[in-house]
């Protein structure tokens, strides 16, 4: 899927999600469907636009509501990436990658 694609995509499903990071100390994320794995160092949360990794030291969440959707992370926070939420086994290996 190109970039482009994406944007349509996004646009039309109306999804409206926040990440705001203070001071790289302190996550606040909406838009969150679960939390998928978590220790002090990496944060896995599944939203609505797909899959956030949260990498980082001293990690804890400090608040979480599936409710409100929204999940609070604390600590020294290094990266955060998305991935797609729906990776198949061939695409996430190495050859799967290299023949898309």
């Amino acid at each position: 899927m190109t970039v482009d694609e994406r944007r349509n995509t996004m646009s039309n499903t109306n999804i409206i999600q926040n990440v705001i990071l203070e001071n790289r100390e302190k996550l606040n994320i909406s838009g969150v469907l679960d939390v998928l794995s978590f220790d002090d160092q990496i944060v896995i949360v599944e939203t609505e636009l797909g899959l956030l990794t949260v990498k980082g030291e001293n990690l804890r969440i400090n608040k979480l509501s599936i409710d409100t959707s929204e999940v609070i992370i604390e600590g020294e926070i290094n990266a955060l990436t998305y991935s797609e939420k729906d990776l198949d086994k061939k695409s996430s290996s190495l050859l799967g990658k290299l023949f898309k």
